[in-house]
């Protein structure tokens, strides 16, 4: 196989060059070759010329061999051009799909680039040329993408119009998307209705827009489209719903929530009896059952082997209580005679140990700063809350709500149902609910949508009530919202597509470069 053979092979798009020699100088392999064709094409007029004025060599840039960078050393020709009426007197040759004007790569190169370009954006793209051994900088690929030509636009029959945020809060533009091939056909800088209205009296011929409720798109439309058929997504018509409802759960969570326990009075535990309280108990007893007998007080020494004077006096107390020396909770404590303060302190809710303790100091009491600790600590743990079921939050009460029956769970069931014998209120915003969704999913806002809200109105639920009102506003996109098939779910997912085109350029793109992604980016 010759070297031409094998550039052939590897190079199919050098169809049209005749290739002389190939070199390698450290990591760039060298192609030498020139043109072909013995004539060529004026830019100016068109007219093929085959009288040359001069050549030179140009030094185009072409795609790596084995992770090596390519360079193309191409013999050029400039021609005269004999066209009287021709503003060019000579001009260079270009090899068709291989070199264009002013460039320093291939064409399929420069293809390359920008696919690169539009998918990564400039720090990540040029990390990736380097790799590729087709480096290009970063600045070099955001300038590849700016020169990019806008996509045509042809009639769009069917618009799918949502905003997004340029700078949260603070700054939103607006994309345009084809509801029929799925693609954005621009994007605005603004959200407004004279920016939505001046672009579809640019671009006649709109029949169908779907939109979100926003105020600001619905007299655009009428403004730049008063015959298209307005659409409301019913995406934003649930997530309407859904925040209005969660607005009335809160309101009746305390329906269902139980009042706090009151504070009962606190109350130290009781200490369990010593060793010695409870062995005079044990010989109490005994005693005394050996004198129901008839024992005396030799026999009963005799017996149980105790010292007569013990014996004695087991004998005389009439209670074991007479013989337990001192109070029953044992060993006193220097906090016995300010327990009674401290357990109404802890009654009112002061439970610090610091603060307590503070407080014994300024009553004039010498005591540690343990001691007080493991009082109130005995104060906590014998006056525990008594625990109470958990109340489900107001969120999970309107997740359970707007799910639908059939892929709720047996224990949302179970709660739901408890709630909704509880609170009356709740069983009714259910069942209005629920006849919204059943609109909403099977698209009979045609045969029931004027009944619903209506009921709705005339409901005793302000939360669902206003948003009712509000769908009157807006009626004729809402109404076609839930009876045509049109939807605003292809829109959704290009501004999520635009959310990770800004996050990949750091924030840091303008809104022409980041349009350009978005329009051109597949």
């Amino acid at each position: 196989m010759t070297v031409a053979d094998l550039v052939a092979v590897l190079f199919p798009h050098f169809g049209r060059l005749h290739v002389e020699f190939v070199w390698a100088t450290g990591r760039t392999v060298r192609i030498q070759a020139r043109g072909r064709e013995p004539v060529a094409e004026c830019p100016g007029c068109g007219t093929l010329s085959a009288r040359v004025h001069s050549r030179y060599e140009r030094r185009p840039s072409d795609t790596a061999i084995s992770n090596q960078q390519t360079v193309l050393h191409l013999r050029v020709r400039r021609f005269f051009c004999d066209a009287a009426d021709c503003g060019k007197r000579t001009f260079a040759e270009q090899i068709p799909d291989l070199t264009f004007r002013y460039g320093r790569c291939t064409m399929l190169l420069r293809t390359i680039r920008e696919a690169i370009a539009l998918a990564l954006g400039g720090r990540a793209g040029a990390r990736l040329t380097e790799l590729q051994a087709i480096g290009l900088g970063k600045d070099a690929l955001l300038r590849l993408i700016r020169a990019l030509p806008d996509p045509e636009v042809h009639t769009v029959r069917a618009l799918g119009v949502d905003d997004f945020a340029l700078k949260k809060g603070n700054h939103y533009g607006t994309i345009l998307i084809d509801m029929e091939s799925r693609r954005p056909v621009d994007v605005l800088p603004e959200r407004s209705a004279d920016a939505l209205a001046a672009w579809l009296t640019d671009h006649p011929g709109t029949e169908i827009i779907c939109r979100d409720r926003a105020r600001c798109y619905a007299e655009g439309a009428d403004r730049g489209a008063g015959t298209a058929t307005q659409i409301a997504d019913r995406f934003h018509l649930w997530q309407n719903i859904g925040d209005a409802t969660e607005r009335l759960v809160k309101r009746l969570r305390s329906q269902w929530t139980p009042p706090p326990p009151e504070r009962e009075v606190a109350r130290l535990p009781e200490k369990p009896e010593g060793v010695r309280a409870q062995q005079s108990r044990e010989r109490h007893a005994a005693v005394h059952a050996l004198m129901d007998r008839g024992g005396n007080h030799t026999g009963i020494v005799a017996e149980l082997r105790l010292d007569p004077k013990t014996v004695r006096k087991f004998m005389r107390a009439a209670t074991p209580e007479e013989l337990i020396s001192g109070s029953p909770a044992g060993r006193r404590s220097i906090l016995d005679d300010h327990a009674a303060y401290l357990i109404a302190r802890f009654t009112e809710g002061c439970t610090s140990s610091d603060r307590l303790h503070h407080e014994l100091i300024e009553r004039g009491l010498a005591v540690s700063e343990r001691t007080v600790r493991r009082f109130v600590h005995d104060l906590k743990k014998n006056n525990q809350p008594a625990s109470r079921p958990p109340v489900p939050k107001a969120r999970e009460v309107t997740t359970v709500v707007l799910t639908h029956p059939d892929n709720r769970t047996e224990d949302d069931r179970v709660t739901l149902k408890e709630l909704r014998d509880r609170c009356p209120d709740l069983d009714a915003a259910c069942d209005i609910v629920a006849g919204f969704a059943d609109m909403l999913v099977h698209l009979r806002g045609q045969e029931k949508l004027d009944q619903w809200t209506t009921d709705t109105e005339a409901s005793t639920l302000p939360e669902l009530r206003g948003f009712a009102t509000g769908l009157r506003k807006d009626w004729d996109a809402v109404m076609a919202g839930l009876s045509l098939h049109w939807n605003s779910g292809p829109v959704e997912g290009h501004v999520n597509r635009v959310k990770m085109l800004k996050r990949q350029m750091y924030g840091r793109a303008k809104p022409d470069l980041l349009r350009k992604r978005v329009l051109l980016c597949q």
